[in-house]
């Protein structure tokens, strides 16, 4: 997790593994995300979109996201650790801009936000927080245009959002499909149906990329044993974790820790 500030580039942030930002996880931080080359697909507030050339998006801490921009996207990322001062939007955006000065603009701020952290100069941090405030005021400036006014999402869509946000709900963690459909009111096939039309995905999808985004993460980014990661990710088995983690990704959990640099470690 980022503790300051940051610009880094979309390859960087993905690196040899897409899947941390192509699976639905939830962003741990605020994220202003310019898109300079390539075509993707964004699951963003319970919604599925295509994204091009000029996109800017915005990604809340704590929101259900995914980004797919295959090999070919690039881009940069503005990089916010939660409780930040800054005045970002309240909730998520997606901004197709047109202006080429207003596409020159956040370019150039985000250059110049980004030699700031090639340079590591003296009080890099409060000239990145000055670039971020610039960038803050550019985003919420262009979602105040008239062309950007969000788009009145139809039913699926506000249930998939719905379901979304309650994925990050810490007193329903551990919540199977049937679950939260009951607690969002609906049956389980209704739910299945809006977040398939919504998002291409399933709320079966979406539970178990989420949940193979989080064992994933903890295998490669911690040293915590396997069987305190299945416990804690509520798997009713080390034996199921391994099982789990084998049928996604066709690797042990010791292999997934010892490709990624890391030592074992045993159950």
């Amino acid at each position: 997790m980022f503790r300051h500030i940051d610009i880094i580039s979309l390859a960087a942030m993905i690196g040899t593994q897409p899947w941390r930002l192509s699976l639905a996880h939830e962003s741990q931080q605020d994220m202003v995300i310019w898109i300079t080359r390539g075509q993707g697909r964004l699951l963003l507030n319970g919604t599925r979109r295509g994204v091009g050339v000029h996109n800017a998006i915005y990604v809340p801490s704590g929101q259900i996201f995914a980004l797919d921009m295959g090999r070919q996207g690039l881009g940069q990322v503005a990089v916010c650790p939660v409780g930040n001062d800054l005045r970002l939007p309240e909730q998520p955006r997606q901004i197709r801009v047109r202006d080429n000065d207003a596409i020159g603009e956040m370019s150039g701020l985000l250059e110049a936000a980004g030699r700031e952290v090639a340079r590591g100069r003296a009080l890099a941090q409060d000239a990145l927080d000055a670039h971020m405030g610039l960038i803050s005021v550019w985003l919420r400036r262009q979602i105040a245009l008239p062309e950007n006014l969000p788009v009145k999402q139809n039913a699926s869509a506000r249930l998939s959002a719905r379901f979304c946000d309650n994925l990050i709900r810490p007193e329903i963690q551990g919540f199977s499909m049937a679950d939260h459909a009951a607690e969002l009111s609906v049956t389980p096939t209704h739910l299945t149906r809006a977040c398939k039309a919504a998002t291409g995905r399933t709320a079966a999808d979406i539970i178990t990329e989420r949940q193979l985004h989080s064992a994933q993460s903890a295998l490669i980014d911690t040293d915590v044993p396997f069987q305190e990661i299945a416990r804690h990710l509520r798997f009713g088995s080390a034996a199921y974790f391994t099982r789990f983690i084998q049928h996604h990704t066709s690797k042990t959990p010791s292999a997934l820790r010892k490709g990624s640099g890391k030592s074992p470690v045993s159950p």
